[in-house]
């Protein structure tokens, strides 16, 4: 098996760091990366989910060295700022720790409690670590671990180039810089033979995978595949992103990415160790370019100073929202954005790589006859995922009560809503999400995500009382003790981001 990626950056990387180091000892498969030195990496997509913890495990990078080498931090999920009704006090979080009692009773003993606070500051503790900007973990974690569950804020350039350094280095990724001037296909078959290159011939295998970006250049210009529009529900269509300083080198790292509803689309707000990343995700339809790079720049001068506000230099990228109608066709594969992107809301692009590499170096056919079986489950299974994430995605816009831009009119109307979406609403108005609402074992995001952007933007659900048996008034009020409890030790015991990170990057934590 001759497996050959077309395309760098963190998805060809990232796609080849996975199948490498499962197969780094079988003579029998080999893997070659080919890139354009033509065409650099967009260099967005800054946060994980804490699946990369494992995946980087696996490959057999060290925490420390992916932290030093990335400018990495430790991200604990995601601030909501202004979304449900855009007031001063309108914000709520979506944490990576599920509660105490993950599940229905935390939801049961917060509606108990008269919900006094929001639901997750009540059921989680990692909403107030988040806030005071503390990391995940003490210093003394060993790597990979953590007190509460964690991904991580990443310099995307960065992480490509220490994937390329790793792979090439450690696990006998074969890599060439070349331009592919043509794909070769076998004329009965129709399956890809080789890819034509200006200076290293043909470069031939069984199955390519195409990791070269929205272009496709495997998947769309050479077999055609269609892409599924999706601007009908998803409305963004372009971001502005910028790198923003820290006005002095001991400034609180975010231990979460903050995202800030605006008029026409909302800024993400994520801390590295070295910057920020700051940008901002909108609709052209609503806003031309230069109000939309003032509002980003209004947002900077807020939260930094108006120096650096004004000397930002601010980069475009046009978003199409959709997907591909297939993923897998013939012996070609599509991986991250040649398969598809929808918005950085819930920064899923990279937890779909993982996904997408996991589940060809599991599924690895060895025939012909065996790609098509596994082509056609691996079809099944992302078209299922592309849903969901959809879907979880416009729940953010569905729910909101904001309606004072036409943007905001438009984005929370129910036509922009799947009847699935739409079904699910209906039934959470008696019950909240649970484990039935979700079909496969691996889901992207679990019932647990649903309750805390439903509740953290006021849904209302009408529990009977038969539905809250599992919760007395004692029971509940000792559960929403114990998380003050809770909040009270981590503030307490766990280092700052900054401190961590700090550390991290003066002492090598694989000898502790």
């Amino acid at each position: 098996m001759q497996i050959v990626i077309l395309g760098g950056g963190s998805a060809g990387w990232l796609t080849a760091g996975i199948l490498a180091a499962e197969y780094q000892q079988d003579d029998n498969v080999t893997i070659h990366l080919v890139e354009s030195p033509d065409v650099a990496p967009i260099g967005v997509g800054e946060g994980t989910w804490p699946t990369m913890r494992t995946t980087l495990s696996k490959i057999g990078i060290c925490e420390s060295e992916f932290i030093r080498e990335c400018s990495a931090s430790f991200k604990q999920g995601s601030k909501f700022v202004g979304w449900s009704t855009g007031e001063r006090d309108d914000s709520y979080y979506h944490p990576f720790t599920a509660p105490k009692d993950a599940g229905f009773c935390s939801v049961a003993a917060w509606h108990a409690s008269d919900q006094r606070q929001n639901y997750s500051v009540s059921v989680s503790a990692q909403p107030a670590v988040g806030e005071a900007f503390l990391a995940p973990k003490q210093i003394t974690t060993p790597e990979y671990a953590g007190v509460l569950n964690y991904g991580y804020h990443l310099d995307a350039g960065k992480f490509g180039q220490l994937l390329m350094r790793h792979c090439t280095q450690a696990l006998k990724v074969k890599h060439t810089l070349d331009t592919v001037s043509a794909v070769l296909n076998c004329e009965l078959t129709e399956n890809i033979t080789g890819l034509q290159t200006n200076s290293n011939g043909v470069i031939k295998g069984d199955l390519f995978i195409d990791c070269s970006g929205s272009r496709g250049l495997l998947i769309g210009e050479h077999y055609k595949i269609p892409f599924v529009d999706c601007s009908h529900l998803s409305i963004n269509d372009t971001a502005l992103a910028a790198h923003v300083p820290y006005i002095h080198p001991d400034d609180p790292i975010q231990s979460v990415t903050v995202s800030t509803a605006q008029a026409c689309g909302w800024t993400w707000d994520i801390g590295l160790s070295s910057r920020r990343g700051v940008g901002y995700v909108y609709a052209s339809q609503y806003c031309d370019r230069a109000t939309a790079e003032q509002t980003l720049r209004d947002y900077v001068e807020r939260t930094a100073n108006a120096d650096i506000a004004q000397a930002l230099s601010v980069r475009a990228l046009d978003i199409r929202p959709g997907y591909r109608k297939e993923f897998w066709h013939k012996n070609c594969v599509s991986v991250g954005m040649a398969a598809g992107f929808i918005e950085p809301l819930e920064a899923s692009a990279l937890a779909l790589v993982e996904l997408s590499a996991n589940l060809i170096r599991d599924e690895l056919p060895r025939s012909k006859e065996a790609m098509v079986i596994v082509a056609e489950r691996f079809n099944n299974i992302f078209y299922y995922r592309w849903q969901r994430i959809l879907e979880f995605l416009k729940l953010h816009y569905a729910l909101s009560a904001r309606r004072d831009t036409p943007y905001w009119r438009d984005v929370t109307s129910d036509a922009s809503i799947t009847k699935n979406l739409s079904d699910l609403l209906l039934l959470w108005r008696d019950r909240a999400p649970n484990q039935y609402d979700f079909l496969q074992v691996e889901e992207l995001f679990p019932a647990i995500s649903y309750q805390y952007v439903l509740y953290g933007m006021g849904y209302n659900t009408r529990f009977s009382n038969a539905s809250l048996k599992c919760q007395s008034a004692s029971s509940s009020a000792e559960y929403i003790e114990s998380i003050s409890h809770d909040v009270a030790k981590f503030k307490n015991h766990l280092p700052s981001n900054r401190q961590l990170i700090d550390h991290i990057s003066k002492h090598d934590l694989t000898k502790i």
